[in-house]
């Protein structure tokens, strides 16, 4: 997780700029169509982090867990992001 965070933080700035501007977009009574494709950018954005934030997990706590005999755990922890990513 430390090589991802900065990373991280920062894709989370940006979706948190993005969030602003939809509220104003709202607030100014902007096209629905282009408030919507704004949604989709915020949507794919926070996916992308999602991607990171997995990628990470497995490269790092997964293996551990394995390492330590853990895999159990691994695997539970594996299904239960598959199931909310599905």
């Amino acid at each position: 997780m430390k090589e991802s965070k900065q990373p991280c933080l920062t894709r989370l700035k940006k979706i948190e700029g993005q969030v602003r501007g939809l509220q104003k977009m709202i607030e100014e009574d902007a096209y629905c169509i282009d408030i919507i494709t704004q949604t989709s950018a915020v949507r794919s954005a926070l996916k992308s982090l999602e991607d990171v934030m997995l990628e990470s997990h497995l490269q790092s706590c997964v293996i551990n867990q394995v390492k330590n005999g853990q895999e159990d755990k691994a695997v539970s922890e594996i299904l239960k992001v598959y199931k909310l990513k599905r």
